[in-house]
C-alpha cells in the first residue's frame, strides 16, 4: 500500500484553512486538518472534513458533454471551450454583454474567483456576476 499526503486549499469558502489530502494508492481516500496553518488552526468545519467526497463519486462529470441533435456526446477539452467562445461572443454581440450573468463556486479558490469576475468585467463586458457563498 502507498500512502502519501497532499497540502491544499478547502475549496468551500474565503477562510483558507488547509487541508492534508490523504491518498492511498493513487486513489484520495480522506482528509486531515493542516495543524500549524494560521487560518484553520488544526480545525475543519463540516464541509472541510468532507472535501473530498465529491472526487471520486460516480456521478462526476469528467469529460465534457455537448447536445448534438437532442443527445449528449462527449467532446474534447478544446472542441467544448470553442463551442462556449462563440456562443458567448454571438450572445453578447446580438443582445449585449450584459445579457449574460456569471455565477461563480464555493469550490474555486479566490484567486479562481477573482479571474473570474475579470473575465466578466474585461473580457465579456458586464457587471452581472455572483457568487453562491454571498446568497
Amino acid at each position: 500500500m502507498e500512502y502519501h499526503s497532499v497540502q491544499t486549499t478547502c475549496p468551500y469558502c474565503g477562510v483558507g484553512c488547509n487541508l492534508e489530502l490523504q491518498v492511498v494508492d493513487g486513489r484520495l481516500s480522506g482528509v486531515l486538518p493542516a495543524k500549524g496553518h494560521p487560518a484553520g488552526e488544526g480545525k475543519l468545519c463540516i464541509k472541510g472534513w468532507n472535501a473530498h467526497s465529491f472526487v471520486h463519486h460516480p456521478d462526476r462529470l469528467t469529460t465534457p458533454l455537448i447536445k448534438r441533435e437532442g443527445e449528449l456526446r462527449e467532446a474534447s477539452w478544446d472542441e467544448a471551450l470553442a463551442l462556449v467562445s462563440q456562443r458567448l461572443t454571438r450572445i453578447r454581440d446580438e443582445h449585449g454583454p450584459d445579457s449574460i450573468g456569471v455565477l461563480s463556486s464555493a469550490k474555486c479558490t479566490n484567486e479562481e474567483n477573482y479571474v473570474l469576475q475579470k473575465f466578466a468585467r474585461a473580457v465579456v463586458g458586464t457587471n452581472n456576476i455572483d457568487h453562491c457563498a454571498r446568497l
